[in-house]
């Protein structure tokens, strides 16, 4: 499905962003991993090697935009552009009111889930525009649409701004061949899971949503790759700035914009 094909995955060194890259490369595409763990790119990497797939690694922090440009440049120069981006880096951040959060930590939050996703996109979507093809996916939570939790904040905001900005970027890419979407993966049990458990406590305003999905095992993270392969045919070139759900998750679909 992605033979000949760049497809470039931040995030990708654990949890849902190497299931991705392992996935994409599975169809054939040439996966390029960025995240700020190297030790954890080149893991992802022997996988998909050790799959008879394609991928190379970049250690880069998608919130600073020197790194991101550095970046930028290699990817072009040795790759080419990407056809298939997809922001999956993300932080939690704190389990904090609003009075007793640490503002670095908060602002970082922002910077790394909103900020993070503007910088790549900014950086390669001229180049997929130029292209006349390309598919944008930033992994967004069901956090954004939900009420406000009294002791999420940073999190939360930071994905209502990121599904703003996709769906202005999707406004703007409209009718070049290249679309963007948000997603929301499911209940997922990654490292952001983990740190969300031990952070919220036996008691906290989380902890029955933690019991479930550690009850049922959380949805899989595979269901997330097949959503994003279900946007490459030429069926799907209509799906563009939208919210999008997972096939069959814990959570089912909840009102966004459309």
């Amino acid at each position: 499905m992605l033979k000949g094909k760049i497809a470039l995955v931040t995030g990708a060194g654990s949890g849902l962003g190497q299931a991705v890259s392992i996935g994409l490369a599975a169809q054939g595409a040439e996966v390029i991993l960025v995240g700020r763990r190297e030790h954890l790119l080149s893991q992802t990497q022997a996988s998909i090697h050790a799959a008879g797939g394609q991928a190379v690694y970049y250690a880069v922090d998608v919130s600073s935009k020197e790194e991101v440009q550095t970046l930028k440049a290699e990817i072009l120069k040795q790759h080419g552009a990407p056809s298939v981006l997809v922001n999956a880096a993300g932080m939690y951040g704190e389990i904090s009111s609003i009075a007793d959060s640490d503002p670095g930590l908060w602002i970082q939050t922002l910077l790394t889930n909103a900020g993070g996703p503007y910088l790549i996109c900014r950086a390669f979507v001229g180049a997929m525009i130029e292209q006349g093809w390309g598919r944008i996916v930033n992994i967004s939570s069901a956090a954004s649409l939900a009420k406000p939790n009294p002791k999420n904040s940073a999190y939360a905001v930071s994905k209502v701004a990121l599904n703003h900005f996709t769906r202005q970027l999707a406004a703007e890419v409209e009718g070049t061949g290249v679309t963007a979407n948000v997603l929301h993966p499911g209940e997922v049990m990654t490292e952001m899971f983990e740190h969300i458990r031990k952070a919220s406590g036996s008691n906290g305003d989380m902890a029955g949503w933690v019991n479930r999905v550690e009850q049922t095992g959380g949805d899989a993270p595979e269901k997330t790759v097949e959503r994003i392969l279900d946007l490459i045919p030429a069926e799907a070139d209509s799906i563009n700035g939208q919210f999008l759900w997972i096939k069959d998750g814990l959570k089912g679909p909840m009102p966004s914009w459309e």
